[in-house]
């Protein structure tokens, strides 16, 4: 059969290129977005994905990375119990800093997916931070807050003195200026450290008292550091600690000396060897000294001693008591003794409780006992009491935790 012949070309269909894909259901990207490139454009650059959109298309629709911080941009009064955080939605982190304007920086951790940073500390109070963080592939972003002050801080003072030589009886004691309820957290923030390395343990005697100490006497030589790292912590409801320091002290030679009121002598022991025996006088029978191990924590070349401050009436009143040295709390001293006679000394207990030396009056004769030993002794010495017919000494009272077994000061810990 013949095939019909079209002799005019103006009566072909009218399907055009765009026409013929409309009528498939597939249009140029361009047609898609509404833009007004040409088809060659589209077909040189939009390339179709399985789905009939094209690959420039799925990239426009891809979202931004969003940073979010807490505490947020601008908190005047941010809490300070609350870890920073940084995270992101549609990304991923890359870089994140935290800076506070007394120049601490809080070091932080990212989660496995790089979403969110933690910081590994709390922020500290009363302290504005800036936040820098930066999303993978964006620009980076800061923020800033600023920490609330505690309404009611608690400080600690602290036994030795930085950058003080002490004898090798001195514990590391710290009262504090308000009652500590939550012992735990508070003993968590205090560390102390020995070089060499030796085992050292809080007891607390009170609420308000916490002492540190090894199992036996600081050897000669060692350097102990104190870590407070109370700012912060929450002492009791509401009460805050301040301080954040480190404190270096040094432990001196060895001396220990042993006072026998049976014999009346005391025996000072100078590094493992006898370096003095002088005779004393102890503690009457009415007034017996505290026996035990008790370390000197004060010193005067001389001070007034007042009967009526240890509950004795008006049984003495001495204003210029020579090279006074405490022993106890409630007022056992070793010290030199002027107004009584030489004889006494290593033959009679004649005292009102406290350890006298044959001594002479203004404190300057360096030929007399009271004058050596004081010169010969530091803070932190260990001074033994014993054959005083007085029970041993409170551990509390004073210096002297050294009266407690090792099993007694470790049950005294709240870790």
């Amino acid at each position: 059969m013949g095939v019909p012949q079209i002799s005019n070309r103006s009566e072909r269909p009218a399907w055009s290129r765009r026409g013929i894909l409309a009528a498939l259901g597939v249009l140029p990207a361009a047609a898609l977005t509404g833009c007004s490139a040409s088809a060659d454009a589209s077909e040189g650059k939009g390339t179709t994905t399985g789905t009939g959109k094209s690959a420039g298309t799925k990239a426009a629709q891809t979202k931004a990375p969003t940073l979010t911080v807490s505490p947020a941009d601008g908190t005047k009064k941010a809490a300070f119990t609350s870890p920073v955080e940084v995270t992101v939605a549609d990304g991923t982190l890359s870089a994140v800093k935290v800076t506070g304007n007394d120049g601490s920086t809080l070091a932080g951790s990212l989660n496995e997916a790089r979403t969110r940073w933690t910081s590994t500390r709390n922020p500290y109070s009363g302290t504005k931070y800036t936040v820098t963080a930066q999303a993978q592939g964006a620009d980076e972003e800061s923020t800033t807050f600023t920490t609330k002050s505690p309404g009611e801080t608690f400080v600690g003072y602290f036994t030795p003195e930085a950058g003080s030589t002490s004898g090798v009886g001195m514990p590391v004691s710290i009262n504090f200026t308000e009652a500590v309820k939550d012992r735990v957290a508070v003993q968590k923030a205090i560390t102390v450290t020995a070089e060499p390395a030796v085992e050292v343990v809080g007891h607390w005697f009170s609420d308000t008292r916490l002492d540190f100490r090894p199992e036996e006497y600081w050897a000669a030589g060692t350097k102990v550091t104190l870590s407070l790292r109370l700012k912060d912590v929450e002492g009791a409801d509401g009460v805050y600690g301040t301080q954040s320091k480190d404190v270096t002290f040094h432990i001196g030679r060895s001396q220990i000396s042993t006072v026998d009121l049976a014999a009346k002598t005391m025996e000072v022991q100078r590094d493992g060897a006898t370096y003095a025996t002088y005779p004393v006088t102890g503690g009457d029978s009415d007034h017996t000294t505290w026996s035990g191990i008790m370390v000197i924590s004060e010193r005067f070349k001389q001070t007034r001693m007042e009967s009526s401050t240890v509950g004795l009436g008006d049984e003495y009143d001495i204003k210029d008591v020579p090279h006074a040295q405490r022993l106890t709390t409630s007022g056992t001293f070793v010290h030199g003794n002027y107004w009584a006679s030489t004889s006494v000394f290593g033959h009679t207990n004649a005292s009102h409780g406290c350890v006298g030396l044959h001594d002479a009056k203004g404190a300057d004769d360096s030929s007399v006992a009271g004058y050596k030993f004081y010169k010969s002794s530091m803070l932190g010495d260990v001074v033994v009491v014993k054959n005083s017919g007085e029970r041993t000494v409170d551990p509390a009272n004073g210096l002297n935790g050294w009266n407690l077994s090792w099993a007694d000061w470790k049950a005294g810990s709240a870790l």
